[in-house]
């Protein structure tokens, strides 16, 4: 039943990111959010739209949907941007699916997933980085991270392997997108500035 409303929301969730604003007051942009909500339970071959999408990505990590949660919140214009909080979660994000994925790709002779069927150290690892990044006040990676780690003790998805929880190929591919998007954008500055000094 979880599986099944993580499904739609994580349909809503998307479609609503992905949509342009079409310069619509906040209110409509809220019914814009629950008109796709309601969408997506539409029956397609038996099958709604949000079940059509989960066969083609899975489950997303808990990590993933807090984090199409607040882009949604900010939107919507509940939350002020916060570009400095998004820079550490790119780093965060993207550095644990390149530790993850190569290997699970036979890339490396390691094995980090098997760590996440027996995650005590891993519990441990992201405990203290919860905790530093706190301290740096980056909440929203905190919140990511305390939610994973809460919905991975209570046992909210089928699988009982960590990582399931904590990330996924959807957030690691906009997290090293974004990351390289915004090093470019950083370069391209820095040439610009230096050319004019000339």
């Amino acid at each position: 039943m979880i599986n099944l409303w993580q499904a739609h929301l994580s349909f809503t969730l998307i479609i609503f990111l992905l949509l342009p604003s079409f310069g619509l007051k906040r209110s409509a942009r809220i019914v814009l959010w629950f008109a796709l909500l309601a969408a997506s339970f539409i029956p397609v071959d038996g099958l709604s739209l949000a079940a059509y999408l989960r066969s083609h990505i899975d489950d997303l990590a808990i990590t993933t949907m807090v984090f199409m949660g607040w882009g949604c919140l900010r939107r919507l214009g509940f939350l002020p941007p916060a570009q400095s909080a998004k820079t550490g979660v790119l780093l965060v994000f993207a550095t644990m699916s390149l530790v993850l994925y190569p290997a699970t790709l036979g890339l490396s002779d390691l094995d980090p997933y098997r760590l996440g069927f027996s995650p005590r150290p891993l519990l441990i690892f992201v405990a203290l980085l919860t905790i530093g990044l706190f301290y740096l006040r980056n909440y929203l990676a905190v919140v990511m991270l305390a939610s994973a780690t809460l919905a991975f003790i209570a046992g909210a998805k089928p699988s009982h392997n960590y990582w399931d929880y904590l990330v996924d190929p959807l957030l690691g591919l906009y997290c090293c997108a974004a990351l390289l998007m915004l090093t470019v954008r950083r370069l391209y500055g820095w040439l610009n500035k230096d050319s004019r000094s000339v």
